[in-house]
Order: structure tokens, then sequence, then C-alpha cells
């Protein structure tokens, strides 16, 4: 009874279509909230799922065939990889030169990108190499990335500098990983022990054995992408997979700001290729142990990491599930589609790596407590004092902790308003075919425990990249996890543009096409998280990058004062300056004690220990605090921060550190 009552005997209905329209509907749910709240992404996503469903309806109506796309002439394609080689080079020329990647930098990589990508969807079977593109692919990769780690003195980013001049350093002085006994990543070592392991082997500095390990293994990881997408689809799409991954933005971020996150991510998407072949191929016990290595590493390298993996795992133990028990028909599979073949058995998996990361977190130290105990005790907090609906991020947040404050000032020109959009177009657009690849996923005939791990995982990740923040809770970090993310959208975003391509009529294909070729790249990497070293809208985004005199005035005034640390420090001791200079002040060690001035809209600051830079006198953004506490941008004269009646104990030009003076005192 139970089997004649199984959705699987009603024919008429379609999973693929009906999910389909049920997007739509909660397409138009959506939509009115537009009214209610200005984020962008409420703006933009209601849209780009609707336009999605209705690709995917139009598409299905058509009969499925091998539909044959506009290519090159074979002359053309033989150039294409010769220029690209040209334009690397005038990548490098232009850093060296201007020594930054400047705009110019990145108006030439995005033609070199466009080209990459035309390659790709362009060129004819005979005229494809796989091979070949690869080698494009992943050379551009190294130089995008290593070119603006070339061009920065210290390092990019944030976090690095507390990892690389107190924990890496740590080690490497007193060459045990119990200097860094007192820290959370005392249990999740990896990094660390990488970056001192690489400075020793290579006899180098720590910045270039970061360089020399991290920096370079990160652009390589796109194979890994490129090898898991092989599983499922042909070489040129699964190519067009490794290429929409390679130069999505937070995938770039985490190859310039080289943290923990950069190493977890590596072993994360290792882990997806492994996954993949476990669920595609009658797999050996080497195969699983594979599995076993890689979930032990992330581990035991990075707590989000760990979590975004176990949202993974969890995902493919669902599409276990889901198979077994054999809900909605999915049993029923089409063996010209797919190889039948038993879901892959990862309970046992699942099971070990929850239990190994609650055992790992409940002994990592963090915050007077244990890590576990301490993120679970915000977790409460935040659902019993900030949990809202609507309750939404202020616009300067950065979403890892650093944020300057909410912003005093709303957007008023046309720039402003437009930056928004060019920085979220190319996700907006990668989000659309994603959509598409898990409609054309979920169809019977199509139906397969990998490719639903894909599915669920990126829903799963979506609702705390998306949907927890609109709801204020923003515990999970949700800017680490674009990158782990993009890696399933980029697989079935090809899976998407694949279908697309096959169904429908030329004029919208071509038009798809010319849209991932002339337009995502380029907004990729003028996205802000691409370039923070120095930001193509520079108005809009703050520097995380120092020149050397920044760099030498911050160890300077350590040395001057003596590095004290932040019990020694009274009240009116503190030292103050812009957003986010004071954060690598701080975590340099050079004045524990470090924030951001308060500069109010009528008046200069008065604080006692300030430090200016002419950056902030410059159209670029450095956050101060008004009046009432909240972060702005302004352009301040150097007398603002540094009052005439201040001593100026350190001058290098570009740095000044004022003190009070004698007469004042």
């Amino acid at each position: 009874m139970a089997s004649r009552m199984s959705l699987s005997n009603v024919r008429p209905l379609r999973l693929d279509t009906a999910a389909a329209i049920a997007g739509l509907v909660v397409a138009l749910l959506l939509f009115p909230l537009r009214f209610f709240a200005s984020q962008i992404y409420i703006k933009t996503i209601p849209i780009v799922i609707g336009v999605g469903c209705i690709l995917y309806l139009a598409a299905i109506h058509r009969n499925e065939d091998e539909r044959t796309l506009p290519v090159l002439s074979t002359p053309a394609a033989m150039a294409l990889p010769s220029i690209v080689v040209v334009g690397m080079a005038a990548m490098v020329l232009v850093t060296a030169l201007q020594e930054a990647r400047t705009t110019a930098f990145f108006a030439i990589s995005s033609v070199v990108g466009t080209l990459l990508f035309g390659q790709i969807l362009f060129t004819s079977d005979r005229d494809f190499h796989r091979g070949l593109v690869l080698f494009q692919l992943v050379l551009f990769a190294l130089v995008f990335r290593l070119l603006a780690l070339y061009a920065t003195p210290g390092f990019i980013g944030i976090d690095v500098w507390t990892h690389m001049t107190e924990l890496a350093n740590a080690i490497y002085v007193e060459g045990s990983i119990g200097a860094i006994d007192y820290d959370k990543h005392f249990a999740s070592p990896f990094f660390h022990l990488l970056v001192v392991a690489s400075a020793l082997v290579y006899d180098v500095p720590l910045r270039l054995g970061l360089f020399l390990s991290i920096g370079i293994v990160m652009p390589l990881s796109i194979l890994l992408v490129y090898a898991a997408a092989n599983l499922l689809i042909p070489s040129r799409w699964a190519t067009l997979a490794a290429a929409l991954f390679a130069v999505s933005s937070h995938v770039v971020l985490w190859g310039i700001h080289l943290i923990p996150t950069s190493l977890g991510f590596v072993f994360f998407l290792g882990l997806l290729y492994a996954l993949m072949r476990v669920m595609r191929i009658e797999y050996t016990t080497r195969d699983f142990a594979l599995l076993v290595f890689l979930s032990i590493a992330i581990i035991l390298t990075h707590q989000v990491s760990t979590f975004i993996m176990l949202v993974l795992l969890g995902a493919a133990f669902l599409a276990q599930l889901v198979f077994m028990i054999g809900p909605l028909g999915l049993t029923r599979l089409d063996t010209n589609v797919f190889r039948t073949k038993k879901p892959a058995n990862l309970i046992g998996l699942v099971v070990f790596n929850f239990g190994f990361a609650i055992f790992v977190w409940s002994l990592t130290p963090y915050r007077q407590d244990s890590f576990l105990g301490t993120v679970l005790s915000y977790f409460g907090e935040t659902l019993s004092e900030s949990a809202g609906f609507l309750n939404l991020a202020s616009p300067g947040a950065t979403g890892d902790g650093d944020e300057p404050g909410a912003a005093a000032e709303t957007t008023t020109t046309l720039l402003d308003q437009v930056v928004p959009y060019v920085e979220e177009l190319g996700f907006l657009l990668l989000l659309g075919f994603m959509l598409v690849g898990c409609l054309y996923v979920v169809h019977r005939r199509r139906a397969e425990q990998s490719v639903f791990t894909l599915a669920l995982g990126a829903g799963i990740m979506l609702f705390f990249v998306l949907g927890l923040p609109m709801f204020g809770i923003r515990n999970f970090i949700p800017t680490r996890w674009f990158a782990f993310l993009y890696a399933l959208m980029a697989i079935l975003g090809a899976i998407g543009l694949r279908t697309l391509s096959r169904n429908l009529s030329p004029t919208p294909v071509l038009v798809i096409l010319l849209l991932i070729v002339l337009i995502f790249p380029g907004t990729m990497m003028v996205t802000s998280t691409s370039n923070i070293d120095n930001p193509v809208f520079d108005e809009q985004n703050e520097r995380l990058a120092y020149d050397e005199d920044e760099i030498a005035a911050a160890y300077t005034v350590g040395e001057m004062t003596g590095s004290p640390s932040g019990s020694e420090i009274r009240p009116d001791q503190r030292l103050y300056t812009d957003h986010p200079y004071q954060t690598m002040v701080m975590r340099t060690h050079s004045y524990p004690q470090t924030t951001s001035a308060e500069v109010p809209a009528d008046g200069g600051a008065d604080h006692e220990y300030t430090l200016y830079r002419t950056a902030q006198s410059e159209e670029t953004t450095t956050y101060f605090r008004d009046e009432n506490g909240h972060a702005y941008d302004p352009a301040i004269d150097r007398y603002e921060l540094c009052e005439p009646t201040q001593s100026t104990v350190y001058d290098n030009g570009n740095v000044k550190f004022c003190t009070p003076s004698p007469a004042r005192e």
C-alpha cells in the first residue's frame, strides 16, 4: 500500500517544474521586503530567483539536444592563448612600474579574464584544449594574486597581522607550539606550523614562508574544483566551473589575505573533490581514508572552516537519506543519464567528524572559557537580545568583528548608489545560474546523491550567509562562508549554463554567454573583496594594506613606548588613529590600546596621544567616530587629529605620532 501511495506513481508531477513554480512564488513573496529594508540582497535576490525560474521553465519546454554554440574561427582561437600570456605580462609590467595593483591593472585583468572565458565558451570542440585553458587559468590566478603580495610591503588584511607577528612568530622563536597555548589556535595550529616549516625549509623570513606556501597553494587549488566538476559534467563545462570559481571575489580574497581560513579552504576543496569521488565511483578504502584525513585536517586548521565542512557533510548525509528512504520517488533513476549506484554510506564519517570537532572545541581555550562554551554563550545572547526580523547589520560593517560601527552618513552621490550593485553583480549572476543548475538536477531522471549534496549544501550555506543575517544573527561570520559557497555555486552554475545552452534558442543563449564572458570576470575583479590591497572604488572601501612608512611608524611607536601591555595603559594614554590603521598598530602589539579617534564633524579631535597619516586627508576611506560614536569617513586636516598644542615626537613624512606637549602637561 505504501508503495502505491508513493509520489513516484504520480506521473504528471515533475519535481523540477514544481520547484521552479515554487521558486516563482517565493520570489513574489520576497519582493515586497524591498519596501521595508534597503539592503541590497533584499532588493535583488527576489528578482534573480524569479528570472532563474523563468529561464528554466522556458528551457524545459524545448527538446534537449547538443545545440551548436557560436564559435570563433580556428586562427582566432589559436591566437587567444598568446594574447592572454601577453596580457598577463602587461599585468606584471604595470604593477612593477606603478608599485601597486592600480585601476589600469584591473582593466587589463578584466580583458584577460574575458579572453579566458571566451576560449571556454566560444571555441569549437576541435579548438578547445582543456589542458591549455587550465594552464592559462592557473597562471592567471597566480599572477593576479601574487602581484598583490609582491606590491605590498607588509601583509594584506587585518587578521593576518595577529597570525604572523604574534602566533607564527612565537612558534618560530620558541620552536614549540606551546608558545601559543593561551590562544584558540593552539588546538588548530596547522596554518602556523606550515608557515613556520616553510620559512625554515626555504630559509626565508616568515612573510616569504607564508607566500611560498599558502600563497602558492591557494591559486593551485582551483584544479580541485575542476576535478570535482569533471566527475559530473564534460571537461568544457568543468573548466568553466573552475574559471567561475577562480575569479570569484571571495576566492581571490583568501588568496591575498592569507590566514587559517585560506588553508582551511584548500582542505575543504580537497574534501569536496573526495566526497564527489566517493559518491560518483565505486570507491576504495583509500578514497574514504582521504575523506577522513582531510576532515581531520580542517578541524585542526580553522573553526569556521570546520563548521562549514560539517554543513557539507550534513547535506551529503541528508542526500543519502533521501535516496535510501526514497521519498518523492527519487530512487527511480534513468540509467541512461546516471549509472545506477547505491548512495554512499556517510553516517560513520558524519558522526566521527561531529564528535571529533566538539571534542576539540571543548578543549580549545577561548576568552577565559572553551571555544565551544564561548560560542554557545554568544549565540544565546544574540537570540535573547538582538535577534529579530530585518534587524540587519549596519552598512559599514565588515562582518568579521572589525567593523567600525554603524554608518553615520547615507549614500548621496550616484556613484555611491551604483557601486554596491556593481560589486554584487557577479555574485547575483552566479546565483541565478546556480538556481537553474539546482532545478535541473532535481529532475527524477537526473537525481543523484552527489548533485543533491551540492544543491542541499548550497541551500544550507545560503541560509547561513543570507538568511540568518536578515534576523540579526551574524555569529557564524557569514562573510567567511562566501568562498566555500562559491565552490558549490560554480559547479552548479556550470550545470545551469550547460542546461540553458542546450535547450534555449540561440539568441538568449548568446546573450547569456556574453554576460558571462564580458561582465562576470570584470565585475568580480573590481569588487572590493578582490582588491583590498588597493580598492578600485577607494572612496567607498577602506584599503587594508599599508606602505613602508605606515608600517615603520607602527613599529617605531612600539619601540618608543616599549610596547606596553594593555593593563599598563591608563584610559587617558590610549592611542587614537583611524580605522583600519588602528587594527594593524594594535595587532602588531606596538601599542595594544589603539582605537579609532573621535573627530566631530564641526571640530577636531581631543585626544592626548594620536597617530596621523596622510591617507586620512585624501579621498580614501578611513573611518573615525563622530560625537555619537558612529563611524564615518571624512577627509580631515592634520591638525584635526594632531593638534597644534601637541608635540610631534615622530614624523617620517607620511605618519606623525603626537603626544601631549610638556607645556600642556
